[in-house]
């Protein structure tokens, strides 16, 4: 059985590479990145065309580049499948666009297609639940990624604009946003025993790199504030507390994740270094800090308390 659904899938891709280039042409197509998203989103579940997922990237950072040609094949590629091998491997794909740090992939606000509500349509429900499980929550972490990148960028090219806000309040505001999409990329995992197949674990090492950009991110950011917290309203020390409360939550969920990917073989977590803690004095500094209490200042060197997981 599985043999004939590899000979059929094997069959649907060449007929789509085909139709790419008997297609009419027109402005948003391009048939070389068609042919070249088709592969690297094959339905061959042994197998990843990591060479042609090279060839999207190159065109991405190549300039003068338009989104237009490959929000057109992606999105078209990904509306149509059944399939959460092709699925899963569009949304690696897309990760990997967004490492390209190419300045054009910033003005993506969202992703261009939906698998909120994905659905595989090749199997059973009994055997596919967890693999739709992972593509939505993958999807919904890549989303919001898009979002809040975008976000970030539109605010950088308004930094001139005078701001109500303080940039303590700022900072904070950004913080909690990164701690959010920590939350999302916290949710995505295998959840059924018929999962440890190559694709998949491949596709949790891309979430366990992003773990450390995201985390990394949100431990130096508390560093800074954790420096300004003498100096702070009540309303700003609020805020503090709040991200800091959540932090700490966010290190045992993180632990225990880490864990979950060590007993399952996540390959990138076999490694892993151990999540320090936030030290509880800094909340209870804080605490005082609202209650109107005076606080001694002090040295803080946080970031070393992260060195490991940077």
């Amino acid at each position: 059985m599985k043999l004939w659904k590899r000979a059929v899938g094997a069959v649907k891709d060449k007929n789509s590479i085909v139709m790419v280039y008997i297609s009419r042409r027109n402005s948003f197509r391009n048939s070389e990145l068609e042919a070249a998203i088709i592969k690297a989103t094959s339905h061959d579940e042994l197998h990843i065309d990591k060479r042609s997922a090279q060839v999207v990237f190159s065109w991405i950072r190549a300039p003068p580049v338009s989104l237009g040609p490959l929000i057109w094949a992606l999105s078209r590629r990904m509306e149509k499948t059944r399939s959460w091998v092709v699925a899963i491997k569009g949304l690696m794909l897309m990760h990997g666009i967004f490492h390209c740090k190419a300045p054009v992939v910033q003005m993506m606000q969202r992703l261009p297609f939906d698998l909120s509500t994905f659905s595989d349509g090749h199997s059973k429900p009994s055997k596919t639940w967890g693999f739709n499980s992972i593509i939505r929550e993958y999807f919904a972490f890549l989303d919001q990624r898009a979002a809040i990148f975008f976000k970030q960028d539109n605010q950088n090219n308004n930094n001139n604009k005078v701001e109500e806000r303080s940039l303590l309040v700022q900072q904070l505001l950004k913080l909690e946003k990164w701690q959010s999409l920590l939350d999302l990329l916290l949710q995505i995992r295998p959840r059924a025993e018929n999962m440890k197949v190559r694709l998949i674990m491949e596709a949790m090492d891309c979430v366990i790199i992003e773990i450390y950009d995201v985390y990394g991110i949100i431990c130096n950011e508390i560093a800074k504030i954790l420096l300004k917290i003498y100096s702070v309203s009540k309303h700003e020390a609020a805020m503090a507390l709040r991200v800091l409360q959540k932090a700490m939550k966010q290190s045992e969920e993180l632990s225990l994740f880490f864990e979950f990917c060590k007993e399952y073989g996540v390959l990138n977590a076999t490694e892993l270094p151990t999540v320090t803690r936030i030290p509880e004095e800094d909340v209870e500094e804080l605490e005082r800090i609202m209650n109107g209490v005076s606080v001694p200042e002090k040295t803080i060197n946080y970031k070393e308390g992260f060195e490991e997981m940077n």
